[in-house]
Order: C-alpha cells, then sequence, then structure tokens
C-alpha cells in the first residue's frame, strides 16, 4: 500500500497535478469540446515533459563532463605518484649504495662531527 502511494505521489510530482484522465468534462460540453479540452491538456502535459526530458539531458551532460575531468585528473595523480615513486626508491638505492660501502668508522666519525657542529651552533646562538 505505502509503495502505491508512493508511486502515485511521483506520478503526481511528474505531471504537476494532471490527473490520468485529463480534465472531466462536465455534462454541459459536447463530445468535440471534451476532445479539444484533452488534446489541449495533452499537449501542454508534452510540452511540460519535453522540458524535463531537455533538463535532464543536460544535468546528464554535465555530470558527464565532471567525470571525465575527474578520471583525467585522476590519471594524472598517479602518474606523478607512479614518477615520485621511481625518484624516491632511486634516492633510496643510493643511499643503501653509501652505507654499504662506508665503513663504520668513517660513519661514526661523520655523525660525531654533526653533532659536534650543531652543539657549537646551539651554544654560540644561546
Amino acid at each position: 500500500m505505502n509503495a502505491r502511494r508512493d508511486g502515485r505521489n511521483n506520478k503526481v510530482a511528474l505531471f504537476d497535478g494532471i490527473e490520468e484522465g485529463g480534465i472531466r468534462a462536465s455534462s454541459l460540453y459536447s463530445s468535440t469540446s471534451s476532445h479539444e479540452i484533452d488534446e489541449h491538456d495533452n499537449e501542454q502535459a508534452l510540452d511540460g515533459l519535453q522540458d524535463r526530458v531537455n533538463l535532464l539531458k543536460r544535468l546528464s551532460g554535465d555530470i558527464h563532463e565532471e567525470v571525465d575531468s575527474h578520471n583525467r585528473m585522476l590519471d594524472r595523480m598517479g602518474n606523478d605518484m607512479d614518477s615520485s615513486r621511481g625518484v624516491l626508491s632511486g634516492t633510496m638505492d643510493k643511499f643503501k649504495m653509501v652505507f654499504e660501502t662506508k665503513s663504520s668508522r668513517r660513519m661514526f666519525s661523520l655523525v660525531a662531527s654533526f653533532v659536534v657542529l650543531f652543539l657549537i651552533i646551539y651554544y654560540l646562538t644561546r
């Protein structure tokens, strides 16, 4: 029952209150005038539907353009990430090579000299 009510509400919203049978002709109108009224109502409903179809078509086109631009942006981001990953792995390989070839004594003297230099700069600026 609730689904039927929702379907009816959607139908009413779609046709802006035009009932399924169009406007009912009273007994005073002849069948030709009733037919003309029905034709007029049908033309109005058709124009309204055409406007809605055009609006939905433009809206779907705008959504398509937006999705395409986001896909291009994500592709560029992926390519940039791949290139930065390559640069970073190359740098890490160079660090590994430097640390593996240097002796531990030379490494200790390098670290100690940086610590001493840092302490001298710290006491001079204090």
